[in-house]
């Protein structure tokens, strides 16, 4: 009886990992897709032959191209909060704290190229009429993220509208700027490039938080 137990463990045990496999194999088939020629155009038997399933599996394994990208997302976003709140743990003024974010978009994005256009087209797609539901949610627990590192060096209780305003502006000056210098940088070092106007950048955006503070907090 334990042995015919343990023989039906092992086969659930392989029938798990199969289904992991081919479900991996599809998110990462989408990624790569998507990167290419974008959400919209991509269709789900593109995705199902470049991950080497029928279409019938892709079904199985998700309701349609929406649950996908909202899966992606979620994983992309969910790996920047870990590296941001790792990169900025030990940051004790906006000066350093910006510095570090930037260089956590850097860390995590520099490799990760589909990932970044990935990000980049959701972002954009969230302004639009015809959007993936649900894609929102992981990109306001990124700016939740923004903020709380914000609030840990502002030490000033800001509204929370002024707190959204300062971590969107700062997610859209880095993650901007990072797309264009990729763009125009494919055959440098993505570091280099940015430690060379990563000054003028944090100053930048110190002196965009310096204005949205009170005057008798920022003077």
């Amino acid at each position: 009886m334990e042995k015919r137990y343990s023989k039906v463990k092992n086969k659930q045990s392989r029938q798990r990992d199969r289904t992991n496999i081919t479900r991996q194999k599809l998110l990462e088939a989408a990624r790569t897709i998507f990167a290419e020629k974008g959400m919209d155009l991509t269709r789900i038997d593109e995705i199902s032959e470049r991950a080497d399933v029928g279409k019938g599996t892709f079904y199985y394994h998700f309701k349609g191209k929406a649950q996908i990208v909202r899966e992606l997302i979620k994983g992309i976003l969910g790996e920047l909060v870990a590296t941001m709140e790792e990169k900025c743990k030990d940051a004790s003024d906006v000066q350093s704290l910006l510095n570090n974010l930037i260089g956590a978009h850097i860390e995590f994005f520099s490799k990760r190229w589909e990932d970044f256009v990935l990000y980049f087209q959701s972002r954009s797609d969230l302004n639009l009429l015809e959007s993936y539901s649900g894609i929102e949610t992981p990109f306001i627990e990124y700016l939740e993220c923004v903020e709380g590192l914000l609030e840990s060096v502002i030490k000033y209780k800001l509204s929370q509208p002024v707190l959204r305003r300062i971590a969107c502006a700062i997610t859209g000056f880095v993650s901007g700027y990072y797309s264009f210098a990729a763009i125009d940088s494919r055959d440098e070092n993505i570091d280099e490039v940015f430690v060379s106007l990563q000054g003028a950048m944090v100053a930048s955006l110190e002196r965009f938080i310096k204005e949205a503070l009170p005057s008798t907090v920022s003077g």
